[in-house]
């Protein structure tokens, strides 16, 4: 055990030596655009939580009455005692959102991906995979037995040579797999073009939605929406804009779902979603269709478009796009962490991302925008910005 633990401490030794140690800011208030850490309130741009619902009134009435009705917990896996109401509600209502046939749980949209392609497909398929997929995604192909080709990221040329490669090498099924968002640069991926290829070549397309879900397409219904097309499987979260809990799907037609709901292994051998969770998300995605839902989405555009130029005229460099992930590169790691702790400092919370999170010299400060945030507050964090930049030499 010794020798097995000197070893562990020199790799950890080594990450801290690299400028690579990931720190975690202690938050000890709801999460929000305004959050207290270190026993001070500070602006927050770096939550997935877009639609700003993670404390919301109606959300958090939701679930203590979910809770109040049906329990704390499950303490089971659904198929042996686990399964109530309200998970076949949820299950029902994401899916008549999506405009799918059905819809099935999981404790985390990481767990929706890492289940999604095992049971589906044998060595006769093959999964054609974005470069820069998220790692669930990732995770999942390599579980399964299906042959894997990988297409340069958004690149409909490379993807269409995949295609060719994977029906020419006599792949029974096709499958390509991608984000809806690539949540590193926050650009959308090119849906129209590969729903095209995917017709074209006899393929089926997946989408994993999570940095879209509740506030992209119409009524958020997600980047297919936004598209104007229709994805054959759907995966994503609500531990995003749908509330910031947990809790992830796959949706889709009924024969996958029925098959997943046999042989998922995150499915069959995790416990049930908590009733909490699930009380909550059924009243997250009435406020999303609603009234409310169009003003945050409007709010989250406006307030997306109001930073990315003040970033810009204070001369950052900025990915571009248009999604509420507003990237800042910076490109050195050390230099990443050194912005994050002087903006911390200036009274904002935004995190430094390097490797393993992104490549090697694209390190970045990734901002994201929720709908809760004022006009105050981003000319607040422009000024924090202004100021950070200036002491690490960022900007003149």
């Amino acid at each position: 055990m010794s020798d097995f633990l000197d070893e562990i401490r020199s790799r950890l030794d080594g990450i801290r030596a690299e400028g690579l140690w990931k720190a975690e800011a202690v938050i000890a208030s709801p999460q929000g655009p305004r959050v207290t850490v270190d026993g001070r309130e500070v602006l927050n741009l770096c939550a997935n939580n877009y639609l700003g619902l993670a404390d919301h009134p109606i959300l958090k009435a939701a679930a203590s009455q979910a809770m109040e009705d049906r329990g704390y917990g499950l303490a089971s896996v659904r198929f042996i005692c686990g399964t109530q109401d309200l998970h076949k509600a949820l299950e029902a209502r994401i899916a008549t959102y999506l405009g799918l046939d059905d819809s099935i749980l999981f404790a985390a949209a990481f767990d929706a991906n890492g289940a999604l392609f095992e049971p589906l497909l044998t060595d006769q398929d093959a999964v054609v995979s974005d470069a820069l997929n998220h790692a669930s995604i990732i995770d999942g192909i390599r579980l399964s037995r299906a042959r894997r080709f990988r297409f340069a990221n958004n690149d409909m040329d490379d993807l269409e040579r995949q295609l060719k490669a994977a029906r020419e090498g006599g792949a029974r099924h096709i499958l390509i797999a991608t984000d809806g968002v690539f949540s590193m640069d926050g650009t959308f991926a090119d849906l129209a073009a590969m729903r095209g290829l995917a017709d074209r070549y006899g393929a089926l397309l997946m989408v994993d939605d999570c940095h879209a879900t509740g506030f992209v397409g119409e009524a958020g219904r997600g980047t297919p929406s936004r598209a104007g097309i229709r994805a054959d499987i759907v995966t994503s979260t609500l531990g995003k804009a749908l509330g910031g809990a947990l809790g992830g799907f796959v949706a889709g037609p009924q024969p996958v779902i029925d098959l997943l709901r046999q042989r998922a292994r995150p499915y069959l051998f995790s416990n049930a979603l908590p009733p909490a969770i699930t009380g909550a998300a059924l009243a997250a995605l009435d406020l999303v269709e609603g009234p409310e839902g169009d003003d945050r989405r409007a709010g989250l555009d406006t307030s997306t478009r109001r930073w990315r130029q003040g970033l810009q005229a204070l001369g950052f460099e900025l990915l571009p796009g248009e999604h509420p992930i507003v990237p800042v590169m910076l490109h050195d790691a050390r230099l990443a962490q050194e912005m994050a702790r002087r903006l911390l400092d200036h009274g904002v919370l935004a995190t430094g991302f390097f490797y393993p999170v992104v490549p090697q010299g694209r390190a970045r400060i990734r901002t994201q925008m929720n709908a809760a945030l004022t006009i105050q507050d981003l000319d607040r964090a422009l000024n924090a910005f202004a100021k950070a930049g200036r002491e690490t030499g960022v900007i003149g």
